[in-house]
């Protein structure tokens, strides 16, 4: 009986794999955690970065053609500069107090964007071939200048 309690107390070497094991099984969530909080706080600088200069080029044009293509490409380059999409990317841009003359002295405009960041790893759900995701948006507004010339 003394020998099987004796037997029983001694490890045997077994704490290095239980360690490992445990390790290991812990080490997967917190590294897949960590990927997905650095997609998703990379999606969210570079849509509210995006929205932003959007708005800030969109004011400064001379007319509402160049101020739109303007947004455009900000939103474009400043997306890619995120590694998002821009063709997966919803943008919205509106005026206050006329919204038929955006450029108008001391007038708004509000740059809107929206996107779905997928999980990184995800499989498609449901077999629809959409990554699951999680959608992240943002909203800049800017004031056209009562300096303004032309328009």
């Amino acid at each position: 009986m003394r020998h099987r309690l004796a037997h029983a107390r001694t490890d045997g070497g077994s704490a290095s794999l239980e360690f490992i094991t445990v390790g290991v099984l812990l080490l997967v969530p917190l590294v897949y955690l960590v990927l997905t909080v650095s997609a998703l706080q990379a999606a969210a600088l570079g849509v509210e970065g995006a929205a932003r200069q959007a708005s800030r080029v969109f004011v400064q044009e001379p007319t509402l053609e160049e101020a739109r293509a303007a947004a455009e490409r900000a939103v474009a380059v400043t997306l890619a500069d995120y590694g998002l999409q821009a063709s997966a990317a919803q943008v919205a841009i509106s005026c206050r107090p006329d919204p038929a003359d955006c450029l108008a002295r001391r007038g708004f405009v509000t740059v809107e964007i929206a996107t779905v960041v997928p999980l990184p790893l995800a499989p498609p759900v449901l077999t629809l071939d959409v990554p699951a995701g999680v959608p992240v948006r943002a909203v800049a507004t800017e004031q056209v200048s009562r300096f303004r010339v032309g328009g």
